[in-house]
């Protein structure tokens, strides 16, 4: 018999005891019958094994959690065991002990040895065990299988009694910290005072002094609790950005990842991760993005539950609120280090070698206009403002973006950014009324953070009547992904042309595409460039000129071909380079690079 405790979704619980083996589905005939959608109609079995019961899923939409986990076969269940189907918790009260091993019966005319007839009386062999010896052995195997049973479930249970404790300090933690924020606001007064009179820091100060004096005259207070760190937390939920604070002061985490207000994960070194910490509440979290979006004339609410804006040091931020965000408001942060990297240290982390360097820095001098594209998150934004770094000094940049992130070093540099509309609906700035606007303003080169829409269409317009050297991004797979997304934006600004005249425009205004990727250790770097070289039977041709070789041994590799823009350039930046350059081949070490001849593929 299995003990099973039942608890419903609308709060009803139930407690059972079946015989196995369980059917539990949506039909009538299973013997635990859950009528939801979210249920299948043979969803999972329960059955009896040799080592206790087991669990097997159906491969059922819904899927079965055990203990929070989804599985396809689960086992042995032991008591407290969770399983999750549809709007159902089953928990384990109590499971069968696993059956006791016993000697397979063989014909007394058999060896045990090797199921040869046995030896005759007298003759030399191992005599059978009595049946009172084979009684025993059976009895002492099953002893040694209940205590090892009893061993684990007495580990599962210290487990799980160990989580429940640090669970419940965690919740008397949050509610001390709740309780404590709003006398702290209360205290302050904050609706009544001039906020915007005080600098962060003194208002910072005046928290912490304070709530330091409620700390310590609160007799609610449990003294293990560490009321250091308990201020410290409360100052920056009411003043700051809450648990972010320390999360974006460290250097190593690259992505900040808020699901709901107890749930935040971080990116670091490439690799996602749950973290210990979270808000107080939902409404902390709330109170964190309007801080963060009401200095830069933002706003976000039930009429406008979606904001992109941006920290000082430049990190970009998005966040979605309820009714859209089913699970609590979501935040997502994306630090940029204070140290932006060059060229130099692109090459250091092998995201391409001495060769693609020296074409990109020269086709950037040259004039060339280039897109790069790639992945959410595979280092677009890095690589473009790397690349425009390095414009020579002198010439005018214009750059324009969602959400201000680029860095450049130039002092003749003219910074734009989109505005989302006002209370009212009106006052709307998009990124195209700002590339046609900077047509005016006698750029030199035109720097669009991305491209996402109609732009496409003017950002190409400029690159093609006297604005050379300009430089954007886009979502792309590939570099001929890229040429897709570009007909279809360029089509989606509403321009009535035909498909061949949109591609003779992208193939007369883009010279060059760089790829960017992100793998699967988190490392990014740039597969491949492509020259764009033309139409051809009403295709735009692409011909590439560095990749990525995976390896083993990974590599960089050129393809042999010089540019037909190099080739043209007899006097000009790239007519002392070197034909050479393109068929080198780098072999990729540990943080290290060995310049080797190209191999033939």
């Amino acid at each position: 018999m299995l003990d099973l405790e039942l608890r419903y979704e609308d709060g009803t619980t139930a407690c059972r005891q079946v015989s196995l083996p369980l059917e539990i589905g949506r039909s009538p005939q299973c013997g635990l019958r859950l009528a939801a959608w979210r249920v299948a109609k043979r969803h999972a079995r329960i059955e009896r094994r040799p080592d206790g019961a087991f669990i097997d899923d159906f491969g059922s939409l819904g899927g079965t959690l055990v203990n929070g986990r989804r599985i396809s076969q689960y086992g042995p269940l032991l008591m407290g065991d969770e399983v999750i189907i549809g709007p159902c918790l089953i928990r384990v009260r109590a499971a069968p002990q696993p059956l006791p091993a016993q000697q397979p019966s063989l014909p007394q005319d058999a060896s045990p040895q090797s199921g040869l007839p046995a030896p005759a009386a007298g003759s030399s062999g191992v005599p059978a065990p009595s049946p009172e010896s084979a009684q025993a052995q059976g009895r002492a195997i099953g002893d040694a299988h209940a205590s090892a049973v009893d061993a684990c479930e007495r580990l599962a249970l210290a487990a799980a009694a160990t989580q429940e404790a640090q669970d419940g300090e965690l919740g008397v933690l949050l509610q001390h910290r709740r309780r404590l924020h709003k006398a702290l606001l209360k205290a302050l007064d904050l609706r009544r005072r001039d906020v915007a009179a005080l600098s962060d820091a003194a208002l910072r100060a005046e928290a912490q002094a304070v709530l330091g004096d409620i700390v310590h005259n609160d007799p609610q207070l449990p003294a293990s609790v560490n009321r250091q760190a308990l201020l410290l937390d409360v100052v920056n939920e009411a003043v700051g950005l809450g648990p972010l604070e320390p999360l974006l002061a460290d250097a190593s985490i690259s992505e900040i990842m808020v699901n709901r207000h107890d749930e935040i994960f971080i990116e670091s070194q490439g690799r996602l991760r749950r973290h210990p910490s979270g808000f107080s509440s939902e409404q902390a979290v709330l109170g964190v993005i309007e801080r963060i979006v009401s200095p830069l004339g933002r706003r976000i609410d039930e009429s406008s539950p979606m904001v992109d804006a941006r920290l000082r040091d430049g990190s970009r931020v998005n966040a979605v609120i309820p009714p859209i965000a089913l699970r609590g408001a979501s935040l997502t942060i994306r630090k940029f280090p204070q140290h932006r990297p060059s060229m130099d240290d692109l090459l250091r982390v092998e995201a391409l070698d001495v060769c693609m360097r020296d074409f990109l820095q020269a086709c950037v001098a040259g004039r060339k206009n280039i897109i790069v594209s790639g992945g959410t998150g595979s280092g677009k934004t890095t690589l473009l403002n790397v690349l425009s770094n390095c414009i020579p000094e002198g010439e005018r940049i214009v750059t324009i973006e969602d959400a201000a992130e680029l860095r450049l070093n130039h002092r003749h540099l003219v910074t734009l950014e989109a505005r989302p509309p006002n209370l009212e609906g009106r006052g709307r700035v998009e990124i195209r009324d700002l590339v046609r606007n900077a047509l005016r303003m006698r750029p030199d080169r035109i720097v669009v953070g991305e491209c996402r829409g109609g732009e496409a269409f003017d950002m190409l317009a400029a690159m093609n009547t006297g604005h050379e050297g300009s430089l954007t991004t886009l979502h792309a797979n590939s570099p001929r992904d890229a040429l897709a997304r570009l007909e279809t934006m360029i089509l989606m600004a509403g321009m009535d042309l035909p498909l061949a005249a949109v591609r003779e425009h992208i193939a007369s205004s883009i010279d060059l595409l760089v790829q960017q990727v992100r793998a699967g250790d988190g490392k990014r770097f740039i597969s491949a460039i492509v020259e764009v070289t033309g139409m051809e039977s009403g295709r735009i041709q692409l011909q590439p000129l560095f990749a990525y070789q995976a390896g083993p041994p990974a590599a960089f590799a050129g393809c042999g071909v010089m540019p037909d823009f190099a080739a043209r350039d007899d006097g000009g930046v790239f007519g002392q380079m070197d034909p050479g350059l393109f068929s080198q081949r780098t072999v990729l070490g540990r943080g290290s690079a060995s310049l080797c001849p190209a191999q033939a593929s």
